[in-house]
C-alpha cells in the first residue's frame, strides 16, 4: 500500500474504558506512522446489523486503507478472524457478517484470509479481546504492505457468515420495509432504496403494516420541506429511504427500533 497508511476503526466498545486505547496503542507499536480515522465506537453492544450498516455507508468516502470492524459477541469462540482484499481496500474483523456489505460498497471481494499466523497476532491471545490481539496488529501489518496471503490461509468468499437480508416488499400503493438504523437524531432509515419514492405521491402515510394507525407524512428532498414537527418521508445521504420530524425525532413518533416493520404508502 503506497503513501501513508491509513487506517480506520469502527466498534461497540464506547468511550467509558481502555479498549480504543488500546488498539490505537497496538496500531502504533507497530506502524507508528499509520493514521487512524475513528468512524465510531458508539455502535450498540453486539449489534452487529448496525455496524455493518455504519460501516457500509462511511468506507466508500475513507481514504484507500484497512478498514477493521469490531462488533463481536462470539469473540473467543469457533468463528473465525478474517481480512478480506476488495478493489477499494482491506477490510479486517470478525467472520459474522459484519465486513460483507462494507466489501459490496468497495468494489466485492477479491480474496479472503482466515487470521492463523502467529507471528501476526499477539503473543498471548485473549479470549475476549481479540480487537487488540488479533485485528489491530494484523491491519497494522497490512497497513505496512504486507501480503494478505500471509495472514492465513484463503477462504471461499461464498463461505463467509451472511447477515440476513432485511425485508424490502413492494406493492401497488407504496412499500414495507425493515428499520435498518436510527441515528443520534431519531431518523429512521429503512432498508429500502430511495428509488421506490419516486412514484409515491406528495403525501404519504407511515406506519406498522396492518390495521395500525398510520402517521401522515410530506414525501420530500429534505427536512424543511415538511411543516415543524411533521414527518418527512426522503432519500438519505446513503441513497435509503428514511422518515424524519422536522425539529423533532422520528423515532419517537413511530415509536420503532431496528428489525421493525414499517409501512409506506400513498
Amino acid at each position: 500500500m503506497s503513501g501513508t497508511p491509513w487506517i480506520s476503526l469502527t466498534t461497540d466498545y464506547g468511550l467509558d474504558d481502555g479498549f480504543v486505547a488500546a488498539c490505537h496503542g497496538v496500531i502504533a507499536r507497530i506502524a507508528p506512522a499509520a493514521r487512524v480515522i475513528d468512524v465510531t465506537h458508539l455502535v450498540p453492544p453486539a449489534d452487529v446489523r448496525r455496524g455493518a450498516a455504519v460501516l457500509a455507508q462511511t468506507v466508500p468516502y475513507l481514504p484507500v486503507g484497512v478498514h477493521v470492524a469490531v462488533v463481536d459477541p462470539g469473540v473467543g469462540t469457533a468463528r473465525r478472524g478474517i481480512a478480506l482484499a476488495t478493489p477499494g481496500g482491506l477490510l479486517v474483523g470478525p467472520d459474522n457478517g459484519l465486513l460483507l456489505d462494507a466489501a459490496t460498497a468497495l468494489g466485492g471481494i477479491s480474496a479472503a484470509v482466515e487470521l492463523t499466523e502467529p507471528r501476526w497476532l499477539a503473543a498471548r491471545v485473549s479470549g475476549t479481546f481479540h480487537g487488540r490481539d488479533v485485528f489491530a496488529p494484523v491491519a497494522a501489518r497490512l497497513a505496512l504492505g504486507a501480503s494478505l496471503v500471509e495472514a492465513g490461509p484463503a477462504v471461499d468468499p461464498g463461505e463467509l457468515v451472511r447477515l440476513p437480508a432485511p425485508v424490502v416488499t413492494r406493492d401497488a400503493d407504496g412499500f414495507t420495509a425493515e428499520v435498518l438504523t436510527v441515528d443520534r437524531f431519531g431518523n429512521v432509515q429503512l432498508a429500502a432504496p430511495g428509488e421506490v419514492l419516486g412514484a409515491l405521491a406528495a403525501t404519504v402515510r407511515v406506519g406498522p403494516p396492518g390495521p395500525t394507525p398510520s402517521h401522515p407524512a410530506v414525501h420530500g428532498r429534505t427536512f424543511g420541506d415538511a411543516p415543524h414537527q411533521a414527518l418527512v418521508v426522503y432519500v438519505d445521504s446513503a441513497d435509503l429511504v428514511a422518515v424524519a420530524v422536522n425539529g423533532g425525532r422520528a423515532v419517537d413518533v413511530l415509536g420503532v427500533r431496528p428489525g421493525d416493520l414499517l409501512r409506506v404508502a400513498g
